[in-house]
């Protein structure tokens, strides 16, 4: 075999496990959107309060904060010996889609089967933090950095995809039996991540030697803490402007059936703007691009808050959705490379906890009904600019200042 045959066999193999991970994301995604929307009705038929729908979803977000990082460490300990990733991945998988699927059987036997539906949904969400982070260590374990930004951007186009169809899925499903549902989506997601053994071996058996990680990861400095507090700020500003301010931005111009149309837009320049801003990332860095996408989509929400009519405010969406893609697919990418010595797990493993905290945050917001409150709506409405240009700004500034770094060490 030539370097030239060698290099491609190794590019397709790489583009096909991202296409792998754009697939478990979009699986496990779309789960989560099927239990989000059959939750009132199991917590009703166990008896519990639609009151507290919503305290339970902010435990899902807090647990979520604490078991992606945990998963992501415990990740980079079994990463080194191939093939016991994939089998980590498959256990945990295993217990969480069986947890999943059990939910609606067990909410039938009513409110006596109430403590067994709340046990059954903490296993779910601890056990399944194993399909976030986890899986993406392959990337930076096997992974050319250079590939690593498009790889990235197919990774995180399955989030993108299933955030378009949801608003779909909800209208789908809403008055179906909960069982099939899950049943399905549950398989469905266990043969997904059970595959992922093989696409680790398929990996490790590459021309291209795999970097290996070091045996003990390396401690968080400054930079990387300074790195999740920012995505812990652009995810808040994502979830205020798309969970709490698009809807009613867009109910000014048209009516309520129009959503389910409408909401998608944002996830459409989601996912069209990833691929491009690859090439940024892969020249440029994570960081840069992080900073810039969060100052246009900071604009971007501007020009929602002032659209005039309905087609200004599509735009601004797309751009703004365009924005969070670039934001998310830079903060995978730059996640891999300062966790390159062994830490990939960890540092990626944080920027889920970011979203989740940030889920978290405008969760409490919902429940406290602070959207609903005059002296705070002009808080929420301008938080999310605040947060993507503050945010945007530093990153900026802190990849300014490692460049200057760079060149005054090359200079020495």
């Amino acid at each position: 075999m030539t370097a030239s045959e060698a290099t491609s066999e190794t590019s397709i193999s790489a583009n096909g496990t991202g296409v792998y991970l754009a697939v478990l994301q979009l699986v496990f995604t779309l789960g989560w959107t099927t239990y989000v929307i059959y939750l009132p009705k199991l917590c009703a038929d166990v008896g519990i309060a639609p009151s507290y729908v919503i305290l339970i979803l902010m435990l899902d977000q807090a647990i979520f904060t604490i078991s992606d990082t945990a998963m992501g460490i415990a990740a980079d300990k079994v990463a080194p010996w191939m093939g016991r990733l994939g089998v980590f991945v498959g256990v945990l998988a295993a217990i969480s889609c069986a947890a999943f699927i059990a939910l609606p059987f067990v909410a039938g036997a009513g409110p006596g089967a109430q403590v067994w539906f709340i046990a059954l949904i903490l296993i779910w969400v601890v056990t399944s933090s194993a399909l976030r982070a986890p899986p993406l260590t392959l990337l930076g374990k096997y992974s050319a950095r250079s590939a690593i930004p498009l790889l990235s951007a197919l990774a995180m186009l399955g989030y993108g995809l299933a955030g378009a169809v949801s608003p779909y899925l909800g209208v789908l499903l809403r008055n179906h039996d909960p069982r099939l549902p899950f049943v399905i989506s549950g398989v469905v997601l266990l043969v997904t991540a059970l595959a992922l053994s093989k696409v680790e071996r398929n990996l490790a058996q590459m021309p291209i030697a795999p970097k290996t990680p070091l045996t003990r990861a390396k401690s968080l400095g400054q930079v990387p803490m300074f790195f999740i507090a920012s995505m812990v700020i652009l995810s808040l500003g994502y979830q205020l402007h798309f969970s709490i301010n698009s809807t009613p931005f867009y109910l000014r111009f048209a009516k309520p059936d129009d959503l389910q149309w409408l909401m998608p837009v944002f996830w459409i320049g989601f996912n069209i703007a990833m691929f491009p801003a690859s090439a940024v990332v892969k020249h440029r860095g994570g960081l840069i691009v992080m900073g810039a996408a969060g100052l246009l989509g900071a604009l971007a929400v501007l020009g929602a808050e002032y659209a005039g009519n309905l087609n200004m405010l599509i735009a601004a969406q797309f751009v703004a959705g365009a924005a969070w893609g670039c934001m998310l697919m830079a903060a995978v990418s730059a996640a891999l490379a300062i966790g390159e010595t062994g830490a990939e797990g960890k540092v990626v493993g944080l920027v889920f906890s970011a979203l989740a905290l940030a889920t978290f945050a405008r969760m409490a917001a919902v429940a406290g009904g602070l959207q609903k409150l005059p002296e705070y709506a002009p808080l929420l409405h301008w938080a999310p600019v605040a947060c993507w240009s503050v945010a945007g700004a530093g990153l900026l500034v802190l990849a300014a200042s490692r460049v200057q770094r760079s060149v005054v060490e090359r200079r020495v």
